[in-house]
C-alpha cells in the first residue's frame, strides 16, 4: 500500500485533502490523472447500466432531503451506528469490532460500549435550532426510493426496471483508513431494480453475477476477487439476502460491492411515513404490490482503488534502454484500454530538433480532441515512456527523423513495448480501432525494433 499511495501522490492520482494546512482526515482529492481514472471507471458503469441493459434509466437526486426520509429508512435510529469503546487511559474511541480488551494505542483497558450514529448532521436556514436541522445524505439510494412514482409514471415503465445513480455520501466513520478504502466522504454507483416479489431469488442470481462479470471484463484478475454471502446475523434490518464481491487488498480481503435483496422494506416504509401510495398495478395481471427491491451497490473510491492496485506491475530489470540490465525496478499500470486515464501520448524524439517538435505539436492538437493525450518533450526518450507506463497511457506517437521525410510515425503499445509504423493520415482512425479492439496490435502493420 506504501507503493500504491506514494504512485498515487506522485502521478496526480490521488492527494491528501487540505495537504498544505496539514491535512484533513479521511478525506482525498483527485487529482488530473485520477479524475480522468475516476471519469473513465463512472462511464463504463454508466454504460453498462443504461446502455447494456433494458429498462434501466438514470437520476441525479439531491445530497440534501427532507429528515424525514431518514427518519423512515432508519438512519437515524441505533441501527444505523457503530458500537465504540473508550480507552481508560487516553481516553480515544474505537470500534468495537475492531479492537479486543486493550487499548491498541497505550494498552490501558477499554470500557463504556455505546452507539455512535454516523448521520453527518447540518442546519438549513438562518438559524441553527431543531426545526433546521438535516442531513448530509448517507447513501444515494434512498433518494431513487422516494422518486419511484415520479419515475414510474413521466417514462412510463413497467416492471421490472432499474435506476442507475451516481453520486456522493457522508458517514461520519470514526476508523476511517486503509487510504481510500473507508472515508467519511465517498461517491457510490447504486442500481435499484423493482421487481415482482416472485422474481427476486432470479434477479438476484442475475444482478450477483453481472456485477461480477463488470469487474472481470476491465481487467481484475480472477484470482483477486471473489463472493461472499452473508449468514443471516450479518444481514441489515432491510436485507433479505445479501452478498458482498470482496477483493484482494494488500490489507486483506474486504467488500468493493453489495448485492441486496431489500424486499419491499424501503418502499413500504415510505408509503407508511409519507401516506403516498407506492405500491405497483401491474395492468395485465391486475396484481397489486409493493415491489421487491434488488439493490446493487458499489463505491467508485473503492473500485478506482482495485483498478490502481491490480493494475500496479513491478517489472525488474527495467524495459527501457535509460533501466535495462541493471537492478531498477519499472512500474507498469495495466489498466484496461477503458479505464487507462491517458490514451496516447504524443513526444518528439528530441527537443532540441524545431522541425521534430513542430511536428509532434501539429499531431498533438490533431489527436487532442479525440483521446485523452498528453504531449511530452521532456528527458530522454526513454524515460518518457516510462513516465507514461507509470500512468497507465495505452499508446505512445513518437515523431522522429523518419516523420519529416516520409510523414509517418511509430506507435509503442505498453503492455508489450512493440512499435509500429503508421501514416500520419491514417494514425486517428488507427488508434481509434486499436482502443476500440476493433483490430490487435500486430493488425496494423510490421512490427519494428524499438
Amino acid at each position: 500500500m506504501e507503493k500504491i499511495v506514494s504512485l498515487a501522490k506522485r502521478k496526480g492520482f490521488i492527494f491528501q485533502s487540505s495537504e498544505i494546512y496539514g491535512g484533513f482526515a479521511s478525506c482525498y482529492d483527485y487529482g488530473p490523472i485520477g479524475i480522468e481514472l475516476k471519469n473513465n471507471i463512472k462511464k463504463a458503469w454508466w454504460d453498462e447500466m443504461t446502455k447494456n441493459h433494458d429498462n434501466i434509466v438514470g437520476l441525479d437526486a439531491a445530497i440534501l432531503m427532507s429528515p424525514q426520509i431518514w427518519q423512515a429508512s432508519g438512519h437515524l435510529t441505533a441501527g444505523f451506528a457503530d458500537t465504540l469503546v473508550e480507552c481508560k487511559g487516553c481516553h480515544k474511541r474505537f470500534r468495537v469490532d475492531e479492537v479486543g480488551k486493550k487499548c491498541p494505542e497505550c494498552g490501558s483497558q477499554l470500557i463504556h460500549p455505546r452507539k455512535f450514529n454516523l448521520m453527518m448532521k447540518t442546519f438549513v436556514g438562518p438559524l441553527e435550532d431543531k426545526a433546521a436541522v438535516t442531513y448530509l445524505r448517507a447513501e444515494t439510494c434512498q433518494g431513487i426510493y422516494v422518486n419511484f412514482n415520479n419515475i414510474l409514471k413521466s417514462m412510463r415503465l413497467k416492471i421490472p426496471f432499474g435506476v442507475a445513480q451516481i453520486g456522493k455520501s457522508f458517514r461520519n466513520e470514526i476508523t476511517p483508513k486503509d487510504f481510500t478504502y473507508r472515508t467519511r466522504e465517498f461517491e457510490q454507483m447504486e442500481m435499484q431494480w423493482f421487481c415482482n416479489p416472485k422474481e427476486a431469488d432470479k434477479w438476484f442470481n442475475f444482478w450477483k453475477e453481472e456485477r461480477m462479470k463488470w469487474y472481470l471484463s476491465l481487467g481484475i484478475k480472477k484470482d483477486n476477487i471473489r463472493f461472499r454471502e452473508h449468514k443471516k446475523e450479518e444481514l441489515a434490518h432491510y436485507a433479505k439476502k445479501a452478498v458482498d464481491i470482496e477483493y484482494h487488498f494488500p490489507f486483506g480481503w474486504k467488500e468493493i460491492e453489495g448485492i441486496h435483496n431489500r424486499g419491499d422494506w424501503d418502499l413500504k416504509n415510505h408509503s407508511r411515513f409519507s401516506k403516498n401510495d407506492l405500491s405497483y398495478l401491474d395492468e395485465e395481471s391486475k396484481e397489486k404490490y409493493i415491489p421487491f427491491i434488488i439493490e446493487t451497490s458499489g463505491g467508485i473510491d473503492r473500485s478506482l482503488l482495485v483498478f490502481l492496485i491490480d493494475a500496479y506491475t513491478e517489472v525488474k530489470g527495467g524495459r527501457t534502454k535509460t533501466t535495462e540490465s541493471t537492478k531498477e525496478v519499472e512500474v507498469l499500470l495495466k489498466f484496461d484500454k477503458k479505464l487507462a486515464p491517458i490514451k496516447v501520448a504524443v513526444l518528439p524524439l528530441v527537443k532540441n530538433k524545431p522541425g521534430l517538435v513542430k511536428k509532434a505539436e501539429e499531431i498533438y492538437n490533431l489527436l487532442k480532441p479525440h483521446f485523452a493525450c498528453q504531449y511530452d518533450e521532456v528527458g530522454s526518450i526513454g524515460r518518457r515512456y516510462r513516465r507514461q507506463d507509470e500512468i497507465g497511457t495505452i499508446f505512445c506517437v513518437t515523431c522522429d527523423f523518419e516523420t519529416l521525410k516520409n510523414n509517418d510515425v511509430t506507435i509503442r503499445y505498453r503492455d508489450t513495448m512493440e512499435q509500429i509504423r503508421v501514416e500520419i493520415e491514417k494514425l486517428s482512425d488507427t488508434l481509434k480501432k486499436l482502443l476500440n479492439n476493433e483490430i490487435e496490435f500486430k493488425e496494423v502493420g510490421k512490427i519494428i525494433d524499438g
